[in-house]
């Protein structure tokens, strides 16, 4: 298959995230931690090796999926806007969802707040978020840990800078697993809308809007229902209880797939030869196009690293899909079959609209 190289543009990495060198980090880490493992079938031993959207653990004879991630630079926005009682969605959101993609029921979460500065209001708006998150998903939070970092933690705001992270639990029979595997071709792809940016690429967003141009977050965009800092703020949306409704049912659900850090990327993750054809994609929220045009982004970049309208996926065999759309869709989301998977060793992902193929970490144009 032919590609041509990307035409130059803004790119995450001129927006200051290096994924090439953080991924050669992350093999150093990996190669360590692997050392920690138990061996054979002792207690914790580890079910999946690491690259998917959760881990899991024999605890006797239960598996145990944990979860760990945080908002990322979603705190700057709450800064810029000054409000922080919606970011403990996103953050329950990010770990919620990585659970659901191994089959696991998410049950409890403990988050981590570092602050620069303990003001009791944002810890207390901090955590309506996470409460108002742990409702939707239908977990708790049961514990956590706040660090004050003066020397460390800064912001947009002074004395208001922090992150926030979470780590999350849930359980899956050890024989019902879902990493993707027995995929076949012809299985369909189904669509979740997603709520805007999410939690990822926010960074590639604040430098378009901010530091080329001059917007601020209470600029009005016709393109927007709202000022452009709450649609960044824009909680991320949960997909537990529609996941946890389709796993419950007899559909063959094949793959859950979480589209956040590498955009549509995400689909090669699962553990199948197989490639997809994604040639129905929805309307593409204003929001994204609005970055592309005023950053000159190109559509590899774009499908790269934002969710493009499409927050979630589940992959089934073609006679069951209308059936997961209406499940979604009973649950308040608009679902659609958007393509559907091939025989492909090399597991291309193919934006058809777009003229774009992706393989590992990249997308390029088609010839």
């Amino acid at each position: 298959m032919e590609t041509s190289v990307p035409e130059p543009g803004t790119t995450y990495q001129a927006a200051g995230v290096d994924n090439e060198r953080a991924d050669l980090g992350l093999k150093r880490i990996i190669s360590r931690v692997r050392q920690t493992w138990p061996q054979g079938n002792e207690p914790g031993a580890l079910q999946l090796d690491i690259g998917h959207y959760a881990s899991v653990i024999d605890a006797g004879g239960i598996g145990l999926a944990i979860a760990t991630d945080g908002i990322g630079s979603k705190a700057i926005i709450a800064q810029m806007v000054d409000r922080y009682d919606t970011v403990g969605i996103d953050c329950v959101a990010m770990n919620a969802n990585d659970l659901i993609c191994v089959g696991a029921t998410p049950l409890s979460m403990v988050d981590y707040m570092a602050v620069q500065d303990p003001h009791p209001d944002l810890l207390d708006d901090l955590s309506k978020g996470l409460c108002a998150g742990a409702e939707m998903a239908n977990i708790s939070i049961s514990g956590g840990e706040t660090a004050q970092l003066p020397s460390v933690i800064t912001g947009y705001k002074e004395g208001f800078g922090f992150d926030l992270a979470g780590t999350a639990v849930g359980t899956v029979p050890l024989g019902k697993i879902i990493v993707g595997r027995g995929i076949e071709p012809g299985d369909v792809v189904v669509g979740i809308e997603s709520n805007g940016i999410h939690s990822n690429g926010l960074s590639l967003a604040r430098y378009i809007f901010f530091e080329q141009h001059d917007y601020t977050v209470e600029t009005r965009f016709p393109e927007l229902r709202q000022p452009l800092g709450d649609e960044l703020l824009e909680p991320t949306h949960i997909y537990v209880r529609e996941a946890l409704a389709v796993l419950s049912s007899d559909v063959a659900l094949k793959a859950l797939v979480h589209i956040t850090g590498d955009g549509f990327l995400n689909l090669n993750r699962v553990d199948s030869e197989v490639g997809f054809v994604i040639d129905q994609l929805p309307p593409v929220p204003p929001i994204f196009s609005l970055m592309q045009q005023l950053g000159q982004v190109s559509d590899e970049e774009m499908f790269r690293v934002f969710n493009m309208g499409v927050g979630f996926c589940m992959i089934v065999p073609a006679h069951e899909a209308e059936r997961v759309i209406s499940i979604v869709n009973e649950h308040g989301k608009q679902a659609y079959a958007i393509g559907y998977a091939v025989a492909d060793p090399e597991k291309h992902i193919h934006i058809v609209q777009k003229g774009i193929v992706g393989k590992g970490k990249t997308f390029l144009k088609s010839d």
